[in-house]
């Protein structure tokens, strides 16, 4: 007796054709009222992946390393969390730094040969270790040239474990410089454990809200590609700089060309 389930045929199931478009969980047929035990298996190992990409911990002492080959200096910062426990039930603790970080970045600034700079670039775990470990190196390496190309002057990388979005203002602020840019690792979906984010802000300060900030999401090989994100991101810098408008003020209106690959 066979017992292996009919292949699906996409010719008498039209929505068969559209899973070739997204990862979404489309078309995924049934087994009499029920789900396929295929389909089933599939999505609680999805949310396994996204359970553990939450709980995963954060390399920041070999990120720091790999950011060297940046030419920039890199500071290892403290969020006023202390482990992913609080980390998840604290939201409001990872938007400030610990006063240890505070410190040191009084003490960077207090150097003589100390200029501020157009812009500080923030790297965080999030809610995604491997997003951050994964992607922010290739999304940083092409952002910096591009940046660099422009006239922009940057200050030191700062990497924030246990940090969120809000952090990015404290820091640009401490270090007086113009604009902060935070990688950090978004939301796990059940499509998308890896996936980072990319804030920044226009003259960061407490006074900040989320409504001065721009964003772009899906930055992950399957997604929007770490070269292309930078390439979109200094896009968006460069126009924010002429008009000194960042957030809502700040429209995409950039040419789908420029994002074409050579």
């Amino acid at each position: 007796m066979n017992l292996a389930l009919p292949t699906p045929d996409p010719a008498r199931d039209p929505w068969l054709d559209l899973q070739r478009f997204t990862a979404a969980r489309i078309a995924l047929g049934r087994a009499g009222g029920s789900q396929r035990t295929s389909t089933l298996l599939e999505f609680r190992a999805a949310h396994a992946g996204a359970r553990d990409a939450v709980h995963a911990p954060f390399a920041a002492a070999e990120l720091l390393d790999a950011l060297n080959s940046t030419s920039l200096p890199s500071l290892l910062l403290a969020s006023a969390v202390n482990d992913r426990f609080t980390y998840l039930r604290r939201p409001d603790l990872g938007r400030i730094l610990a006063s240890t970080a505070r410190q040191t970045l009084i003490d960077f600034t207090t150097a003589p040969d100390y200029v501020s700079p157009d812009i500080v670039l923030i790297v965080s775990d999030g809610l995604a270790a491997q997003a951050a470990e994964n992607h922010a190196l290739a999304t940083l390496i092409p952002l910096i040239a591009e940046l660099r190309a422009s006239g922009w002057s940057l200050g030191p990388i700062c990497v924030v474990p246990f940090a969120r979005v809000k952090i990015q203002d404290e820091i640009g602020a401490l270090l007086g410089a113009r604009y902060s840019l935070m990688l950090l690792g978004e939301r796990p979906g059940l499509s998308a454990p890896d996936s980072l984010g990319a804030y920044f802000t226009a003259r960061p300060s407490a006074e900040c809200t989320d409504a001065d900030r721009n964003c772009v999401s899906n930055i992950r090989p399957a997604g929007f590609a770490p070269p292309l994100a930078a390439r979109k991101l200094a896009w968006l810098l460069n126009t924010s700089r002429q008009t000194g408008q960042s957030g809502v003020a700040l429209k995409d209106t950039q040419p789908d060309e420029y994002l074409e690959t050579t």
